[in-house]
């Protein structure tokens, strides 16, 4: 047995990058630990386990009395407390002296062997289990070592389970994220088996191993999506500056290019459409506006607006504020189904987006006094000034 624990040691050192040093010292607490549960234990014991051979041996720590009273005065002494098991009052164990101060008096405690007759059976098993709990940690190491420089990339997973509040996702054999509901886009199904792509948000490493977030509500989704979808985005040629997103209904990218001769809205739309589709049938039928970046507020304003056509734009660049004057039949355009049109460009652009058809203005123009920004059917939609479209 010896030797077999020796070899699994080397092993796991090479394979799982396990320290040898350090597997044999939780060798040595694993079997302190089994000793002192055995009936007529010392109270002071420490196991040795030679290296090479992986033989052990077990001494008992014969303190001196004097010397325990003197270490114990410093040992904080537990409170009696009720077992979270069966509800009962728990007395309080007797205070012990920690190993690692034993270790230090080691030149006046004496020691003799008490190693017990059947322990070669009892260690055993307890190499067992401290060999598979090691690689299990290493292996829960390795997982987030690997995802936690992965936040912000798209992964794919087959869907595991779903309940009310999370979908488990798989992303490899014994690889499983999390998508709360809280991440998750209304309407969408999320069926057993079925593929699904998402963006990772967040890796911790908890007691039980790492944790891994995905979201598909995420406007990092579709950067992802046209980076895949779209050899020129995925190249640099033409960047997505910026993204607005409602997911589930309605998207606007503002998207530049880096390269000339190449028109990064044609670019990322595809042949007869083919690229934008694919990343609509991804989202599940989520709208996507492509709209061409400019660094002119008033142009990039009224881009943003699309699909409505706009007359004119007034723009207060102290206060990152415009006023877009749209042809009567196209204000409710301009707006949006409940301002979604107006607040996605808002968001977009990072401007505060004032809303007014002609007949408004003339209305207002000709008013001796000045009504809301509503009164006549136009709509304010803001954004902070500092407002980012991305997570």
């Amino acid at each position: 047995m010896s030797r077999e624990i020796v070899d699994a040691v080397h092993v796991l050192e090479r394979e799982k990058g396990i320290s040898a040093e350090t597997l044999m010292n939780a060798l040595e607490d694993a079997l302190l630990s089994a000793y002192k549960k055995s009936p007529g234990s010392a109270k002071y014991a420490r196991v040795d386990m030679e290296r090479e051979t992986a033989d052990f041996r077990v001494y008992e720590l014969m303190v001196p009395p004097e010397l325990e009273e003197q270490l114990l005065e410093e040992v904080e002494v537990a409170e009696a407390g009720v077992d979270p098991e069966t509800g009962e009052m728990r007395e309080p164990a007797e205070p012990e002296i920690p190993p690692e101060v034993l270790v230090e008096y080691t030149d006046q405690i004496d020691e003799r062997d008490v190693t017990p007759d059947n322990f070669g059976r009892i260690a055993a098993q307890t190499a067992k289990q401290v060999i598979l709990q090691r690689i299990r940690e290493a292996e829960r190491d390795m997982m987030f070592d690997e995802y936690q420089d992965r936040v912000g990339e798209m992964i794919t997973g087959i869907i595991q389970q779903s309940d009310s509040r999370y979908t488990l996702v798989q992303l490899r054999e014994r690889v499983e994220a999390l998508l709360p509901k809280s991440e998750q886009v209304d309407g969408e199904r999320y069926d057993h088996g079925a593929r699904v792509k998402a963006v990772i948000t967040d890796v911790s490493n908890q007691t039980k191993g790492p944790s891994i977030i995905v979201s598909r509500r995420s406007p990092e989704l579709i950067r992802k999506l046209f980076e895949l979808e779209v050899p020129e985005v995925a190249d640099g040629l033409v960047e997505i500056q910026n993204v607005a997103r409602e997911p589930g209904y309605r998207s606007k990218i503002a998207v530049v290019s880096h390269a000339n001769g190449v028109d990064p809205v044609g670019a990322c739309v595809g042949p007869r459409g083919s690229r934008v589709r694919m990343v609509v049938s991804e989202l599940r039928g989520e709208k996507i506006d492509i709209i061409p970046y400019n660094e002119e507020p008033a142009r990039f304003v009224a881009k943003a607006l699309s699909p409505a056509r706009v007359r004119e734009v007034l723009v207060d660049d102290a206060h990152k504020q415009s006023t877009v004057i749209v042809p009567d039949d196209q204000l409710s355009l301009a707006i949006g189904k409940e301002g979604q049109n107006a607040r996605l460009a808002a968001k977009l652009t990072g401007w505060r987006i004032d809303i007014r058809s002609d007949a408004g203005v003339a209305s207002a123009a000709a008013a001796t006094t000045g009504g809301g920004d509503e009164a006549d059917g136009e709509l304010a939609a803001g954004a902070p000034a500092d407002a980012e479209a991305t997570t």
